[in-house]
């Protein structure tokens, strides 16, 4: 396993809360700053702990077997102090908090899918225990992967609790499968593909949570995490991206679906939550096209491209492309897979050669 660099990862893309942080309203502003200061004071604390070395993780409890998921969750009780108060530990029953609640549940989800659909004990395939802080800090709008754990905050006036959406939950675990795995550097391409790997495998979990086929999923990243007042429906969309929302104050959702539609931009680690579009389309028009669920074929190749080792930390989208080709050549031979693959990078205009 190559060495591991880990990252601060949200869910919410900065350019969201840079146009929220500048609304005349203060009810939206206040929050929307106040999570960018957070969301910034969190990224120094990351790149220090990656400086000196980030404490290890807990074992599991009692010599726990393999296979199967060691959670433990934790309340801030609004504060930015992480972890918080250990709430709810592994078998423990549910308590009088959804919030804990429902992240608990999709934690389970997320190794449930892991285990069952890729034979991976957890996020490192070594029985990793999953930590997850829920309550955080006041009217924070958004979640992260720190490197270390899940934190996720009880939303404000546009975005609700952060656990209500399992794909949001899944996506933010599934930046720690690409940190144990391609270990892709958060910036520009390789940043973008970080991302795009989190959405593929946040909606691979709510498509195994809401037992649906390809056809019949919605394909949306977040949806039922905006409020009422928002225009919108989810904060991204692999199926058509740039449609998830078109709101006054919000502005309207910018990620492009091919290639001729590439954002160039120095902001948002050059784009990494906008470009993810891309990608992200790819696996869609590959997963509707093969049909079934979605993990069974289109999941096992950017499963499989992930976990081969030939990936570089600074991987373009034409080297993942290229390395799906070769990951579907391995498990499904030269059949309706590849050619379905090679249609899908076609049409976003990714090269395969």
């Amino acid at each position: 396993m190559k060495a591991t660099h880990p990252v601060f990862c949200t869910i919410v893309p900065p350019h969201v809360l840079d146009k929220l942080a500048q609304a005349q309203d203060p009810a939206l502003a206040g929050p929307a700053r106040r999570t960018l200061e957070a969301d910034a004071a969190q990224r120094t604390h990351r790149r220090l702990t990656t400086v000196l070395g980030a404490p290890p993780a807990a074992a599991p409890d009692g010599g726990a077997a393999a296979n199967t998921p060691h959670r433990t969750l934790y309340d801030a009780q609004h504060r930015e102090q992480l972890p918080g108060i250990k709430v709810r530990g592994e078998g423990d029953e549910p308590g009088q908090d959804a919030t804990v609640n429902r992240a608990y549940a999709g934690l389970g989800a997320t190794f449930e899918l892991l285990l069952k659909a890729f034979e991976r004990d957890s996020i490192d395939g070594n029985g990793l225990p999953l930590v997850a802080t829920v309550h955080y800090g006041e009217n924070y709008g958004n979640a992260f992967w720190n490197g270390e754990q899940m934190v996720f905050g009880d939303g404000d006036e546009i975005f609700r609790d952060f656990t209500l959406p399992v794909d949001v939950i899944a996506h933010e675990l599934a930046h720690g499968l690409t940190q144990y795995t391609a270990n892709f550097t958060y910036f520009g391409q390789p940043g973008a593909l970080n991302e795009s790997v989190s959405d593929v495998f946040g909606s691979l979990v709510k498509q195994y949570v809401n037992e649906q086929t390809a056809d019949r999923a919605d394909w949306l990243i977040g949806a039922g995490l905006l409020a009422e007042r928002v225009t919108g429906v989810a904060l991204r969309s692999m199926k058509a991206p740039g449609t998830a929302y078109d709101d006054d104050v919000l502005g309207k959702d910018p990620q492009p679906a091919t290639m001729d539609e590439y954002v160039r931009t120095g902001r948002d680690n050059g784009g990494v939550h906008i470009n993810s579009g891309i990608p992200n389309h790819a696996f869609y028009l590959l997963a509707t096209a093969l049909g079934g669920k979605a993990w069974e074929e289109a999941g096992q190749i950017w499963y499989d491209t992930l976990t081969a080792g030939t990936l570089q930390v600074d991987a373009s989208f034409a080297d993942f492309a290229r390395a799906t080709v070769a990951a579907a050549r391995g498990r499904f031979g030269d059949g309706k897979e590849l050619e379905a693959l090679l249609k899908a990078w076609s049409t976003v205009g990714v090269p395969t050669g």
